[in-house]
């Protein structure tokens, strides 16, 4: 298990005061590639040999989204990995180790000359922990939207949207849904986030946001207009 902790900075909240729900994924995301960063791999490991490991499915549990000033502790863990894919834990809990969030995620590695997913490299098995798998949700298969979809107002893709993988952060997707929410007039639900990643968004892409209600909340079909997905977000209220 690797952890890092922090302190909920003012820009890093949303107007309650507390985690916005990008920041809150910024969280986890920067969990592990401090971890790459402490096992001498950094966000250029797989780089030079033309790969790099990209996120395929998130599922999130939100207990509770600390305030400004909190202090915070992300931690990750890898406790599946085959030649094919990673699978990996993630957790954020407050000064008293209460859990606040939990996740699950499904990694694989990319070869960006080939176009395509590949096999992972057998030194990547140094990310490996004996740890178990966090209790949360599991991981949905296909996220299929509910159609007819509400369609909200397109956004070109900015460089500020941009990951060192040069297409846009996975956080990123989740603020496009959020705001293709708020300009429909739809209340985001904070329990429960599923996102699914299909396409690579890159500079000056256009994202055509097409919402639709599901149980317990929305999904968000993030596309390109033309019927390519990039991702799929959902956004639930917690079961009870």
């Amino acid at each position: 298990m690797f952890s890092f902790s922090g302190r909920v900075r003012y820009s890093e909240c949303d107007e309650t005061g507390r985690l916005s729900l990008v920041s809150m994924m910024d969280y986890l995301q920067d969990c592990s590639t401090f971890q790459s960063l402490g096992l001498g791999m950094g966000i250029d490991g797989l780089a030079s040999r033309g790969l790099a490991w990209v996120l395929a499915t998130w599922s999130i549990e939100v207990d509770r989204l600390p305030a400004f000033g909190e202090e915070v502790t992300a931690s990750t863990w890898c406790y599946e990995m085959t030649r094919a894919h990673a699978l990996r834990s993630f957790g954020l809990s407050d000064v008293e180790g209460a859990p606040l969030v939990r996740a699950d995620s499904q990694w694989f590695v990319y070869d960006f000359t080939a176009g395509r997913a590949t096999r992972v490299p057998e030194d990547q098995r140094a990310y490996l922990s004996d740890e178990p798998r966090l209790e949360v949700a599991p991981l949905p298969r296909r996220i299929r939207p509910a159609r007819p979809a509400e369609r909200a107002p397109e956004r070109p893709v900015t460089r500020r949207d941009l990951d060192t993988n040069r297409h846009v952060n996975n956080a990123q997707y989740v603020g496009l849904a959020l705001d293709a929410l708020e300009a429909l007039g739809h209340e985001a639900p904070v329990g429960a986030l599923q996102v699914q990643y299909r396409s690579m968004a890159r500079l000056d892409d256009v994202v055509v946001p097409l919402v639709s209600p599901c149980e317990r909340g929305w999904d968000v079909d993030l596309t390109d207009g033309f019927g390519t997905t990039y991702a799929v977000v959902r956004l639930q209220e917690r079961e009870g």
